[in-house]
């Protein structure tokens, strides 16, 4: 996972409708984790960040919204 270099444009992301029900999405079935892998990539361990948050990523709802998004870029 690369360090986002735009803080603004991530936010925009993380404020769209798709990145709204991503959040949820992971908030709903993996709190726990989310909140680890948000601890790890503060710390600065992108690594071990995305490798806590790929389980979550890797479900048919969670694939076709992170598609929706990078089709907003």
């Amino acid at each position: 996972m690369q360090q986002p270099t735009d803080f603004s444009s991530l936010l925009q992301l993380a404020q769209s409708p798709a990145g709204q029900q991503l959040i949820a999405l992971l908030q709903r079935n993996g709190g726990g984790t989310l909140q680890e892998a948000i601890s790890k990539a503060s710390a600065g361990d992108y690594t071990q960040a995305q490798k806590t948050i790929s389980a979550l990523l890797d479900t048919p709802e969670a694939k076709e919204l992170l598609q929706q998004l990078g089709g907003s870029k």
